[in-house]
């Protein structure tokens, strides 16, 4: 079956004449949307009220549906789910900030992309200091994980490092990572000293 953008069941087409034309939505088929979307993705509350309210949104340019009747039953969908337990904006939250920890996000960007997902600033930073229980400095381990996926400082071959110093240290800063840590890494002598806790400043390669 075609799936449209947002990862639901795109309609059949019944005839040449309506093809793609979109479903025309009612409370059966908004439940069953969310629940295949939560099949294959995890979800904030807000996120999956957009993409319910933009099925709705085509139904009502296409059909006439009744915008404010349907987006009532969104919100009946959306209590259900959470009452079964399928969305849960304070896991959904820790889960993706451990995902992101991982990937070398900072605590900043990490945050930004919580709320842009819906997820409300108390929930975003409660999961960002939840990190602390994985790692004792979560935004170092993060700078760390970013610098061996990019080969950023002591990643780098030997000879590439004092040219390179300062894209290294921007690239961290871009990141969200302060100065003073992102100097540390791109000083670390080698990647097993990035294993310690945070080293003195010191100097880039070849400065």
């Amino acid at each position: 079956m075609q799936q449209d953008d947002d990862g639901f069941p795109s309609a059949p087409s019944v005839s040449s004449g309506n093809r793609g034309l979109p479903r025309k939505v009612d409370p059966a088929f908004l439940e069953r949307a969310a629940l295949r979307y939560l099949e294959r993705f995890s979800s904030s509350v807000e996120n999956l009220r957009r993409l319910l309210r933009a099925k709705v949104d085509r139904s009502v340019a296409a059909h006439g549906t009744c915008r404010a009747e349907a987006f009532g039953w969104v919100e009946a969908v959306l209590a259900k789910m959470e009452g079964l337990g399928y969305l849960d904006d304070g896991r959904y939250a820790a889960t993706r900030a451990r995902g992101l920890n991982r990937k070398g996000r900072s605590a900043a960007t990490i945050r930004m992309d919580l709320r842009a997902r819906g997820v409300d600033t108390a929930a975003a930073a409660a999961a960002v200091k939840a990190l602390g229980e994985e790692h004792d400095d979560p935004e170092w381990a993060a700078a760390v994980a970013l610098a061996r996926r990019r080969r950023l400082g002591p990643f780098r071959p030997s000879g590439q490092r004092g040219p390179r110093c300062a894209k290294d240290l921007m690239a961290l800063a871009r990141a969200g990572f302060s100065y003073e840590l992102a100097r540390r890494i791109v000083d670390a002598e080698t990647p097993e000293a990035l294993e310690q806790p945070r080293p003195p400043p010191g100097k880039c390669d070849g400065e």
